[in-house]
């Protein structure tokens, strides 16, 4: 890429309403969506429930208006020992929206230093429950408080955590503090928003901060892979010595199977005829779990889904490529960045995180590439739900080489956190761990770790190891993982071949801009080639995509990813413009050379090996 400089409750809404009422006054959004009114106007943001594989029924949502200080003269936010006291009157912030964001109320430069507080007040029926406190993701380092007293901390900055708080609690209201430490001197996993990102700075709290009532037997956490060929979902449940899992695969209202296990020790539920999940076909069962004690007493009850779907490498004519239900289905996508001008990191609303799947789907791509960042799981959910393949990078660390003891430690960490929590959705089918040999180290032996650690997917290495930042010496191609993978600008000319052993990538290619006035970032935009009008861009990329197909058919060629979704900040080479407003190129055209490409893809596989 381009490197230049279920529900709500009522009393949900009542508790969180009497806070929010504190109008928090932002600053005008410089390129506003057309979400952005209603995310400013929405008294608990992004209320939707935030964990769709493991649901229990009550929970309480902590987004909306927060009490905030920050900035480099606060004091410090790096694991304090102390609560910082909040005055009657102070700043407030509107969470899950970064402090840098005009979502979030303030829209300042680079925090650094971030301390949230609100009260919150549990509902009756909680008495006599263990209360869990959630966050879905915070930037980078967080230390909790409750009634001033230290909870727990946790690095990284995409991952989710979660502190048991019941200790602590008291009748009425309870006071919680959140403080976030944001260096962003790329020495923890940072993506884009880092030192060498090139996109505005984010930091703090940016997904979903939530409380959960569970009984002290709980389920912990799940996980799910199906296995399509040997007809079977195989569960692995985390929960308390001594209880029983039950787990009941439906397809709709209907029973298809059921089995029982134990928590800790894997076992499998049989499904006789699985309907395969796929782009085209994206059925998904509902997977219902109960926990009970030795003497039959239902502990815990939760609600899950899986996509029966294998993914794997094999050869077709001789060619190595990518299997899916263990036919060749050529992966056409976009690069996928997930930035917002009015949230930066954070889509403003469901909808508007929906959007940008739902229009990828529309526009013919059956893949998108996930890049340097990754999202709440609620898109994991639609990508799951609509049907689109998904590629995860992990974000870049930007200098591995200095404090080698912390900085690769903390990628290794925040690596293996990052495939833990997105571990169960199918659309998910291949980890990227470095890009363009960006933070790159140890890429072979860290393939290898990831593939070891998921043999279920597909794992590219380096994608794009023909690419290197000036900075730093470049690893080059790993020689192993699934994929050899360069990426290629405007391309898509000496793309990548196949070897004996891993299928050829195009990780991106394209990049092609087009000017839209009034629907540009305040900057100076660039791309890495330019059409003047929608109809020149919409043609040189059918162009392009007939180039595709020629590498696909007789090159080998089974990966190709165009850059990208959106238009980002400074770039100007996004199918949409960066405010989701323009579709840049005649989409029903866009499809049909995309449907053509993948349908041509389908008709290659003549032998199997």
């Amino acid at each position: 890429m381009l490197k230049h400089q279920p529900f709500v409750a009522i009393l949900l809404f009542l508790t969180c309403f009497s806070c929010s009422t504190q109008c928090v006054q932002a600053q005008g959004a410089e390129l506003p969506t057309r979400w952005t009114k209603t995310a400013l106007a929405d008294p608990i943001p992004l209320a939707e429930y935030p964990r769709p594989q493991l649901q229990r029924s009550q929970w309480l949502c902590l987004n909306g208006t927060w009490n905030y200080q920050g900035g480099k003269a606060v004091t410090s936010a790096n694991n304090p020992t102390t609560a910082l006291p909040f005055p009657t009157t102070t700043q407030k912030i509107r969470v899950p929206y970064c402090p840098e964001s005009v979502l979030s109320g303030i829209q300042r430069k680079q925090e650094i230093n971030m301390w949230y507080q609100r009260s919150f007040t549990l509902p009756t029926s909680w008495k006599g429950k263990q209360i869990l406190l959630h966050f879905e993701a915070v930037d980078h380092q967080s230390t909790v408080f409750v009634n001033g007293q230290k909870v727990g901390s946790h690095a990284g900055g995409y991952d989710a955590f979660s502190f048991d708080i019941t200790a602590l609690l008291a009748p009425g209201a309870n006071s919680l503090v959140v403080a976030a430490y944001d260096a962003n001197d790329g020495r923890t996993p940072s993506g884009k928003n880092g030192p060498r990102g090139d996109y505005t700075f984010s930091s703090g709290i940016w997904q979903t901060v939530w409380l959960e009532p569970v009984n002290k037997e709980y389920i912990q956490s799940l996980r799910l892979l199906p296995d399509l060929a040997g007809k079977r979902l195989k569960l692995d449940v985390k929960a308390n010595v001594g209880t029983r899992v039950t787990a009941v695969v439906l397809e709709g209202k209907k029973e298809v199977a059921r089995a029982e296990g134990r928590p800790g020790t894997a076992f499998s539920v049989p499904i006789a005829n699985p309907k395969p999940w796929s782009p085209d076909s994206p059925f998904l069962y509902d997977v219902k779990l109960t926990l009970t004690a030795a003497n039959g007493q239902v502990l815990d009850e939760v609600m899950s889904y899986a996509g029966m779907r294998d993914v794997n490498l094999g050869k077709v004519n001789g060619v190595v490529r990518p299997l899916l239900n263990g036919q060749f289905v050529m992966q056409l996508g976009l690069l996928d960045q997930g930035y917002w001008p009015d949230g930066i990191l954070t889509a403003p609303t469901e909808e508007a995180l929906k959007f940008d799947i739902e229009y990828t789907k529309r526009a013919g791509y059956n893949l998108i590439r996930k890049h340097m960042k990754t999202e709440p799981q609620r898109f994991y959910y639609w990508a799951d739900k609509l049907g689109l393949l998904v590629w995860q990078d992990m974000p870049a660390i930007w200098y591995p080489n200095e404090d080698t003891l912390s900085t690769r430690a903390a990628f290794r960490s925040e690596l293996k956190a990052m495939m833990d929590d997105h571990y169960n959705s199918p659309s998910i089918i291949c980890w990227v761990p470095f890009n363009e040999n960006w933070g790159a180290f140890d890429v072979a032996t860290i393939t290898d770790g990831v593939k070891q650690y998921d043999p279920s997917r597909l794992v590219n290495g380096n994608s794009g190891f023909n690419n290197n930042p000036s900075y730093q010496k470049a690893y080059g191609d790993p020689k192993n993982g699934d994929f050899v993978d360069t990426h290629i600008y405007v391309g898509p000319y000496k793309a990548s071949e196949p070897d004996e052993n891993r299928a050829a990538s195009l990780g991106e290619f394209g990049g092609v801009g087009l000017f839209v006035r009034g629907h540009m970032w305040p900057v100076e935009n660039n791309a890495y080639a330019y059409e003047p009008t929608k109809l020149a861009l919409t043609d040189r990329y059918v162009m392009l995509l007939d180039q595709v197909e020629q590498l696909m058919r007789y090159r080998g060629l089974s990966v190709a990813i165009y850059t990208q979704t959106t238009d980002v900040e400074h770039e100007v080479n996004g199918v949409l413009t960066y405010d989701r407003e323009v579709e840049k190129m005649d989409t029903d055209r866009i499809r049909a050379v995309n449907q053509a490409v993948i349908q041509a893809g389908l008709r290659l596989v003549v032998k199997k090996e």
